[in-house]
């Protein structure tokens, strides 16, 4: 049957990317950076202009932080509705899942596994909570309240929200060979994803919010590079299956979007 064939090639593309994981994640993260340039050039130069607000800067930041809200929360929910169903109902990604984490436990090198190890440390539990009682700390120092707010809000909330979506999903994890650390609890989503889109992503914002517009578009690419890295470290440790760290993207962008949304609608009611 076509859809049998192209499950079979599906589990086939995974096994054969899996084998070259490597070049296959540099390759894609060039992609994902061309994306996020791309997609805020279109946003700061066509979309403002087009409205007029080029020499509104409340107005700049909360147009692009609206459209930007808009569609992670979509994505998110997109991925959410689409991937059980592929995973528990139809099986073709729970095996491409398989077929990529089997492939990287056979064709990686330790070399290779240290340096992911040491990448995945940046969205450690541990981690975490240092951001955000330092960031919080910090901001609250200089009187900077909603950042505060919104700081807190982004990094704790979205760790209750992974908790809740574990708990629904209750995904086990693969199995791991490699003796570098131990993870426990369910796979899906990825706390250290979503994690770290929720923390890098909301200090971006608080730099953006701090800097001059020279180094927005730089720090947004910092940013993504070790959002994407953290995520991708999972998968080559093989302690959460590809699923599990898109899922974590998108539960993760989802509520920065909400939280930065939120934080610039004050801002603009304020600032009124």
């Amino acid at each position: 049957m076509p859809s049998e064939r192209l499950a079979a090639r599906a589990v086939e593309l995974a096994g054969t990317v899996g084998a070259n994981a490597l070049p296959a994640f540099g390759a894609t993260l060039l992609c994902v950076l061309l994306l996020v340039a791309a997609g805020w050039f279109v946003v700061h130069r066509h979309y403002i202009k087009r409205h007029k607000l080029a020499h509104d800067a409340d107005a700049r930041v909360l147009s692009a932080t609206l459209i930007f809200g808009s569609l992670a929360i979509v994505s998110a929910a997109a991925v959410f509705a689409t991937l059980p169903g592929w995973i528990v109902i139809d099986g073709t990604l729970a095996r491409a899942d398989q077929a990529l984490t089997d492939a990287i436990r056979r064709d990686t090198t330790p070399a290779v596994l240290q340096m992911f190890a040491a990448v995945t440390v940046l969205a450690n539990t541990t981690t975490l909570w240092l951001l955000a009682i330092t960031g919080a700390a910090v901001l609250l120092s200089q009187r900077r309240y909603t950042l505060a707010l919104v700081w807190t809000a982004a990094i704790a909330g979205n760790g209750i929200l992974t908790r809740i979506l574990k708990t629904i999903f209750a995904r086990a994890r693969p199995v791991y060979e490699h003796q570098l650390f131990t993870a426990d609890g369910w796979s899906f989503p990825s706390g250290h994803s979503s994690g770290a889109v929720a923390a890098y992503g909301v200090l971006a914002y608080v730099l953006v919010r701090s800097t001059p517009v020279i180094w927005h578009l730089p720090i947004v690419l910092v940013a993504t590079t070790i959002i994407f890295a953290t995520g991708c470290s999972r998968i080559f440790l093989q302690v959460h299956y590809a699923s599990d760290v898109l899922a974590g993207f998108a539960s993760g962008l989802a509520w920065l979007a909400v939280c930065v949304a939120a934080a610039e609608l004050c801002r603009r009611a304020g600032a009124r």
